[in-house]
């Protein structure tokens, strides 16, 4: 074994040590359901905010758009960015501190669909059960795009097999995620996040000073893209290329309406129901859009350049040509070429940062699901809290399970295609009901069952019909997200309003922010 293997194995070891050593120092606070998925509302904004977009970036931002751009795909990654970047904001600044304050309000609920049936005074247990099916549904998926990225991680550095890097990021991601809970999650996201900023910041001024500055850089990108065009690379390469040069209209909608996504994230929206106090949102929001522009801005140098970089000087007849899927490794062999074995190690460390931090959030936010608004909520309303804790963990575990079988799956190897599926489905499903029971009084029970399910039915099927293209090529969050708020508000208009639910809302508006 080489020394620089050696090195790459100390650096992953310790960081991964680390986060089982979180683990287990947080367990001690978990006292209770509140404690175990929302960290008793104790959460500060630098966490909050750095756990929330760490949580929401997830793997695809160091390996999903680095790759689209390698192939490319500069237009389709600038407008994907840029809707991700108006949804954090108009998210952080519409629905952080309303959530909060309305989620204490609509007694102290702790998960999405807990609040969703005390905002609309579900006792039939109806809007809680959709809720939770299509929580875990999607989060199911999205969780195997984490893992999926381990396993690619662990290949690219390490040589190892496929599975054997499911199995280990699963074990990690597991231990901590079971042991530690929301603090455990948020005090590792935090520092996650922080790993993946300072590896985008340091890298991308490195690579761009190596091709001898921005005009030199850009130059050499577009003399690689002008050879792919015209074959240089074989056919895979070119054919990518030429698809992403015929950027239409369709497009572009599709890029930026991943902006439509935020509104309904569990594992991002349930942050803001967490943070210490109301105050302390508008710090949280200033961190988090930061924190989100300068990363974006890495994936695209890092996404971009990386060819030009790993191509080597004599750009027609490249040292270094990622195609057969491997291109959404760019930023971890970027990494290896850039840095000695161990400082190496810890970046890449952050590809793990993001996997991870996405994965434990939504395992977490799955499985309360399942524990406390299925079992506490409709099962075993008795339950005391240790039981419900159990079950937590056990759910955490199950659910990663099924995940993991997913990623055994044939065509399911793309961390891009996985997350953009997730994605859809909690934009359309939760988005409009989230903007609606904050803002709109007259939305009903009845609306909000319809809104759900008509929102996850379109969103499955228009996915499913993408093959025959024409306007099935548009982004099924969009379709989506407008069957679910047409149908929300047009059922809620011809059901008769809940007097009671009018009279907390109208409590909840009149409490001081």
């Amino acid at each position: 074994m080489s020394v620089q293997i050696v090195a790459k194995i100390v650096a992953f070891v310790l960081y991964l040590g680390f986060m089982i050593y979180i683990g287990l120092r947080s367990a001690k606070n978990n006292n209770s359901p509140k404690d175990f998925f929302l960290g008793g509302r104790k959460v500060g904004p630098w966490v909050t905010a750095l756990s929330a977009e760490a949580s929401d970036s997830s793997a695809w931002l160091l390996m999903g758009l680095p790759g689209l751009c390698y192939l490319g795909g500069i237009k389709e990654t600038v407008w994907t960015s840029l809707g991700l970047i108006v949804g954090t904001y108009l998210n952080w600044l519409f629905v952080a501190k309303p959530l909060r304050k309305c989620s204490v309000a609509f007694d102290d609920a702790i998960t999405i669909p807990s609040f969703f049936s005390k905002r609309f005074n579900d006792k039939s247990h109806v809007l809680t059960i959709v809720s939770a099916f299509f929580i875990v549904f999607f989060f199911t998926i999205y969780t195997a795009s984490g893992f999926v990225a381990c396993a690619k991680l662990f290949r690219s550095v390490f040589g190892l097999n496929y599975y054997v890097g499911l199995i280990i990021g699963l074990v990690v991601i597991l231990t901590y995620t079971i042991l530690g809970g929301y603090l455990a999650v948020c005090t590792t996201d935090f520092l996650q996040g922080s790993l993946i900023f300072i590896a985008f910041v340091i890298s991308s001024i490195i690579l761009v000073i190596t091709l001898g500055g921005p005009g030199n850089a850009i130059d050499q990108a577009s003399q690689f893209n002008a050879l792919a065009l015209a074959g240089q690379f074989g056919e895979e390469i070119k054919n990518a290329f030429a698809g992403n040069s015929n950027f239409s209209l369709f497009s572009g909608i599709s890029a930026f309406s991943w902006c439509l996504g935020y509104f309904g994230m569990p594992h991002i929206i349930i942050r803001f129901m967490g943070i210490r106090s109301n105050d302390e949102i508008k710090k949280a929001r200033r961190i988090g859009t930061s924190w989100m522009v300068i990363s974006y801005i890495g994936t695209f140098i890092i996404g971009t350049l990386g060819t030009v970089y790993l191509a080597g000087s004599n750009l027609s007849n490249p040292v270094m040509l990622l195609t057969g899927g491997a291109q959404e490794t760019v930023f971890s062999e970027t990494m290896l070429k850039m840095y000695p074995a161990f400082i190496a190690g810890l970046f890449l460390c952050a590809i793990l940062a993001a996997s991870m931090s996405t994965a434990d959030s939504q395992l977490l936010s799955a499985s309360s699901s399942i524990s406390f608004d299925i079992y506490k909520g409709i099962i075993n309303k008795d339950a005391d809290e240790k039981k419900v804790l159990l079950i937590s963990r056990i759910s955490v575990l199950v659910i990663a399970i099924i995940a993991f079988g997913l990623c055994l799956l044939p065509n399911n190897d793309s961390i891009f295609g996985l997350v953009s599926y997730a994605w859809a489905g909690f934009g359309a499903t939760f988005g409009p009901l989230i903007l609606l029971s904050l803002f709109w009084k007259n939305c009903t029970k009845e609306g909000a069952i319809s809104g759900i399910i008509g929102g996850g039915i379109t969103v499955v099927a228009w996915h499913n019909f993408a093959w025959m293209g024409g306007i099935f090529k548009l982004y099924e969050i969009v379709p989506g997200f407008i069957v679910c708020l047409l149908l929300a508000v047009v059922v809620s208009l011809c059901t008769k309003k809940d007097e009671e639910v009018l009279a907390a809302f109208d409590k909840y508006k009149a409490l001081a922010d």
